[in-house]
C-alpha cells in the first residue's frame, strides 16, 4: 500500500497543499497566502478569498507534488477539508480534489477541519501521549476535547458565539493594530498593565466558552478611553482570555485523567498562552504538548495526517469514478 497522502486545505483564506506519510513526516507543504488581499478590509472578504483559491489551487498542488518529488501514482489518497469554513472557499478545494481523484483514479477523503487541528501536534514526530486533553483555539473555533487515542474524540465544550482568534482580531482592529490582530495584540499587551476589570464570560460555567461579551466590553472601553491606554487595554483583554482558557482547562484536567495537555490552532502560537499552559501543566503534573508554531495555523499537512486515521481503520472510499461530489464524509 502506498503510504503517502496529498492534503488540500481551503477552508478560509490560504490555499494549502502538502504531501505527508503515515508517520506524520512532511515531504512538502506549500501555502499561497492571501494576507495582502484581505489586509485592507481588516478581515477575510469571503468572495475575494474564493476567487483567489480558484487562481492558486492547481499551482499549489503541483508545487507540493514537485517539492515532494512524487507523482499521483505514489499516493494512497487525496485528503481535503470538507468543513467547517467559508462555503465558497471550501467548494474550490472539494471540487479540485474530486476532479484530481477522478483523473488520477484515487480515493478522496473529506476531513473535518477541526480534526485536522487536533492531529497537528503529531506532525513531524509523535508528540501526543494518550489519553489527552485538547484545547483548540483558532480564528474560527474554540473547544475542549478529550482523546483516548488518535481516533476517539469526545467533545467537552465549545464556544457559544465568538472564537478566541476572532476576538483577538476584532480587538486588534479596535486598537488599530491591523490584520491579523492576534500577534500584534499580544505584543501590545506585553507593554501594558492588566488593570481594567474586563468580564470573564462563563468562567465558572462548565466547559463551554463565550467571548462576545468580553469583545463588547473592550469596544465600549476603547470608545470611552480613546487611544491613550491601548497597551493597558490589550493587556487587560489578554489577561481575561487567559483566565478563561486556563481555568476551564484546569477543570477538565481535574476531571479526566490525562497524560498530556495539547493546545492546537492558530492561537496556540501565542507566547502568553504557551507560558500560562506550561505553568498549568507544572502544577497538575501533565505533560504539555504543543505543535511547532508553523503547524499551529491552517495547513494541509494536518488534513493529510488526519486522513491516515481512517486509512488505518480500513475506512477508505473507492477511487473517484467520475467528476461529482460524492466524497466520503467523515
Amino acid at each position: 500500500m502506498n503510504e503517502l497522502i496529498l492534503g488540500i486545505e481551503t477552508s478560509c483564506d490560504d490555499t494549502a497543499a502538502a504531501v505527508v506519510d503515515a508517520g506524520g513526516r512532511i515531504l512538502s507543504s506549500v501555502v499561497a497566502s492571501q494576507l495582502e488581499i484581505h489586509e485592507a478590509f481588516g478581515g477575510i472578504y469571503p468572495e475575494f478569498a474564493a476567487r483567489a483559491h480558484v487562481a492558486t489551487i492547481l499551482p499549489t498542488v503541483h508545487e507540493a507534488l514537485g517539492r515532494a518529488a512524487v507523482s499521483p501514482a505514489d499516493l494512497l489518497a487525496i485528503a481535503v477539508t470538507r468543513g467547517p469554513g467559508l462555503v465558497g472557499s471550501l467548494l474550490v478545494g472539494l471540487n479540485t480534489a474530486a476532479a484530481l481523484g477522478a483523473g488520477w483514479g484515487k480515493p478522496v477523503i473529506g476531513v473535518n477541519h477541526l480534526r485536522g487541528h487536533l492531529r497537528s501536534a503529531d506532525l513531524e514526530e509523535r508528540r501526543v501521549k494518550y489519553p489527552a486533553t485538547v484545547l483548540l483555539v483558532s480564528g474560527g473555533h474554540t473547544l475542549l476535547a478529550y482523546m483516548k487515542d488518535a481516533a476517539g474524540i469526545e467533545l467537552l465544550g465549545s464556544t457559544r458565539d465568538d472564537s478566541v482568534g476572532e476576538s483577538y482580531d476584532k480587538v486588534g482592529r479596535m486598537l488599530g493594530t491591523g490584520y491579523p490582530g492576534g500577534p500584534a495584540v499580544d505584543r501590545m499587551a506585553a507593554g501594558g498593565r492588566a488593570c481594567i476589570p474586563f468580564p470573564r464570560p462563563m468562567i465558572d460555567k462548565g466547559c463551554d466558552f463565550s467571548f462576545s461579551g468580553l469583545k463588547a466590553a473592550v469596544a465600549r472601553h476603547v470608545e470611552a478611553a480613546g487611544e491613550g491606554t491601548r497597551e493597558d487595554i490589550a493587556a487587560s483583554f489578554v489577561q481575561a482570555v487567559m483566565d478563561v482558557l486556563i481555568k476551564k482547562s484546569r477543570l477538565v484536567l481535574g476531571r479526566y485523567p490525562s497524560a498530556s495537555f495539547v493546545i492546537v490552532g492558530g492561537v496556540a502560537a501565542s507566547p502568553r498562552l504557551r507560558e500560562e499552559a506550561a505553568r498549568l501543566c507544572e502544577e497538575t503534573g501533565v505533560e504539555l504538548c504543543l505543535p511547532p508554531t508553523r503547524w499551529s495555523t491552517d495547513n494541509a499537512a494536518m488534513i493529510a495526517l488526519a486522513a491516515f486515521d481512517y486509512a488505518r481503520l480500513g475506512i477508505l472510499p473507492p477511487p473517484v469514478a467520475e467528476l461529482q461530489l460524492t466524497i466520503r464524509d467523515f
